[in-house]
């Protein structure tokens, strides 16, 4: 699951990231996708935090939501009573 939802993070949130830019701001620098990209993964490599969340952002919410399942449940268990 981890590589499924970093490809996502690393290949397609990007994508879509771009494009939604695009849309709303206009082109990046007057440049493509591959000089967004260029920087994007340039930061990732540098270590930057916040591309890092970025980049971790599906696998995270997935844990997020595994998480809140774990505990929807646990909290719907009733109390063993000895």
């Amino acid at each position: 699951m981890l590589s499924i939802l970093l490809f996502v993070g690393i290949v397609l949130m990007p994508i879509a990231i771009y494009a939604v830019g695009r849309d709303v701001f206009g082109t990046y620098g007057n440049l493509g996708f591959g000089s967004f990209y260029n920087v994007l993964s340039g930061k990732i490599r540098d270590g930057d935090l916040v591309a890092w969340f970025l980049v971790l952002s599906p696998y995270l919410a997935w844990q997020c939501l595994r998480l809140t399942a774990f505990a929807w449940r646990a909290a719907g268990r009733p109390e063993k009573t000895s």
